[in-house]
């Protein structure tokens, strides 16, 4: 069976998900997904010729490729491990590619119980937005087999601009966390600047210019352009929990291998205070003007 006929089952149709399935169906792939109340809303790809399924068996029933695109850790253990989950339900020689945030030694032991079950499986987290997603221009970072890679590479090219083979199996996800801290590292240690720069009253659009023909010039600076200039988040809609929960994972990460978290905890720190404040379904720029109370935030959690 070619690359084109695969049969391919989603579960997560989320902000991220919702742009994977538009595309993968674009391209001519059958689609269905597993019907949730987490969904966006799917009117688009059923209209498109995609078919909600209600559960986890139904889908893996008919799926040759599982695309999981869920919060986390605990939902991709859950999808696979539960009660009429993935591994009990999928046919033999089904592909898992998990699109997952998740913790490289869960993603081990996700795909020992998958190959034992007769499966194969590859890790693909991505970076970019909502947008990109949307798009068909996400970036992927895989880990898995180099032939099983090349075999579903067609199809991942569906929905991503950059596709990076990262090395075995948890490789992706290793490297998406690498890629979240640094990411959501810079995020935080701006927001910070451009709260003191508030309170110093210093003109936003100066403190831009600045750092942008500076060493603060970046991907990330552009992303909080926006919202330090004129309080918009569109260009950057990740909430703060989700930032937590990254962040989180990494901290994890490096520790199980013994590696330094020194700043990685100040950030936590930052992004749980904000949490414990109420304002964790806020945006990552909102955060900027939670630090710029000052003190309250702390006082707060």
């Amino acid at each position: 069976m070619s690359a084109g006929q695969r049969r391919i089952g989603m579960i997560g149709i989320g902000m991220m998900g919702h742009g994977i399935a538009t595309n993968v169906v674009k391209h001519g792939h059958p689609l269905a997904f597993l019907e949730h109340p987490g969904n966006q809303p799917v009117d688009a790809l059923v209209s498109a010729g995609a078919r909600g399924v209600p559960t986890i068996a139904a889908l893996a029933a008919e799926a040759d490729v599982v695309i999981l695109c869920v919060t986390g850790s605990p939902e991709v253990e859950s999808v696979l491990f539960q009660a009429g989950g993935l591994l009990e339900s999928m046919r033999p020689g089904t592909t898992i590619v998990d699109c997952s945030t998740a913790i490289p030694s869960s993603t081990l032991r996700i795909a020992e119980a998958v190959a034992k079950a007769g499966g194969r499986f590859l890790d693909a987290p991505m970076t970019r937005t909502p947008k990109e997603a949307a798009e068909g221009r996400l970036n992927l970072l895989v880990g898995g087999e180099a032939a099983l890679f090349d075999e579903c590479r067609p199809l991942l090219a569906c929905f991503a601009e950059n596709i990076v083979h990262a090395g075995p199996v948890g490789a992706g996800h290793r490297m998406k966390l690498l890629h979240n801290y640094v990411s959501l590292g810079f995020s935080a240690v701006l927001a910070e600047a451009a709260a003191c720069a508030q309170r110093a009253d210093v003109d936003p659009h100066v403190f831009m210019e600045v750092l942008a023909k500076g060493g603060g010039g970046g991907v990330v600076l552009e992303r909080l352009r926006p919202y330090i200039e004129a309080k918009q988040i569109a260009a950057f809609r990740f909430s703060i929990s989700n930032a937590l929960k990254d962040i989180g994972y990494y901290t994890t990460m490096a520790g199980e291998i013994g590696a330094s978290v020194t700043a990685a905890e100040g950030i936590r720190r930052t992004l749980e205070d904000a949490v414990a404040a109420g304002r964790g379904g806020a945006a990552v720029p909102e955060l900027i003007d939670l630090l710029a109370a000052g003190n309250a935030l702390r006082a707060s959690a």
